[in-house]
């Protein structure tokens, strides 16, 4: 079984490889938005709804650009 240093430096390569990440990218990213992307590179079809019009209205109130 591999350790989690390992699987991490792993998933560290092929980020940067693969997708252009650089350390710290891959460091903030969040374990489902890695999953994600491994998904989609996999031609799976990715498993995360968009966010409807009531949740996307209630997060730019709760979060605005400006």
């Amino acid at each position: 079984m591999a350790c989690f240093a390992d699987a991490a430096a792993r998933l560290a390569g092929l980020a940067g490889a693969v997708l252009g990440w650089s350390p710290d990218r891959f460091w903030l990213a969040t374990p489902a938005e890695l999953a994600v992307v491994v998904a989609v590179l996999r031609g799976e079809a990715a498993a995360v709804d968009p966010p409807d019009a009531a949740t996307r209205a209630r997060l730019q109130e709760a979060f605005p650009d400006g």
